[in-house]
């Protein structure tokens, strides 16, 4: 089966890429988690080990295993890489090049088609710099945007935009993605 690697960024919305570990694990594909340094403020480390059945990255300091850093082998075996959620912050260090913490760093080094499933408060989706960055990333060859929702209620107690697509829409487009490769 593919070798997915989930990035986890820090928003509320973090939780739900367990759920998608986990259903992707369950449909016999290989599933690795890198986590932004804030993703761990809203999902832990423990968890998503547990339903990807892999180690999960967060740090450069973990990389100690072998002589190709983990990020950089993850990035060169990947079949895709999926952003669930992705934060403000991540895609505009994805759009610049900016490559602060293990995720972008493994973004950098991605061959690999990338889906980008955007979750934040909608002022910040519509805001123009976010929006300028969507713009650039989907400018790039395998790069979709999938998302946000456009209507719900926000964390943040909100109605809008912004929340994360469904898991089960996330897993479908992951799943089509590969089946197109």
């Amino acid at each position: 089966m593919a070798t997915i690697i989930l990035g986890v960024c820090g928003s509320i919305a973090a939780y739900k890429a367990a759920d998608v570990a986990s259903r992707l694990v369950k449909l016999g594909h290989e599933v690795h988690c890198v986590c932004t340094p804030t993703a761990l403020q809203f999902v832990t480390p423990l968890t998503l080990m547990t339903l990807s059945r892999n180690p999960v990255i967060t740090t450069f300091e973990e990389e100690t295993g072998s002589w190709v850093p983990v990020h950089i082998d993850l990035a060169q075996r990947a079949d895709v890489l999926a952003i669930v959620p992705a934060s403000a912050n991540t895609m505009a260090c994805m759009a610049h090049g900016m490559a602060p913490n293990a995720l972008t760093s493994l973004y950098l080094a991605n061959r690999a088609p990338v889906l980008i499933f955007p979750a934040m408060n909608g002022n910040m989706w519509n805001h123009p710099a976010t929006q300028q960055n969507a713009s650039d990333l989907l400018a790039r060859p395998s790069h979709r945007i999938i998302g946000p929702d456009d209507a719900g209620m926000l964390a943040c107690g909100v109605e809008g935009q912004g929340r994360l697509v469904p898991v089960e829409r996330i897993v479908d487009e992951i799943l089509s993605e590969l089946a197109a490769r």
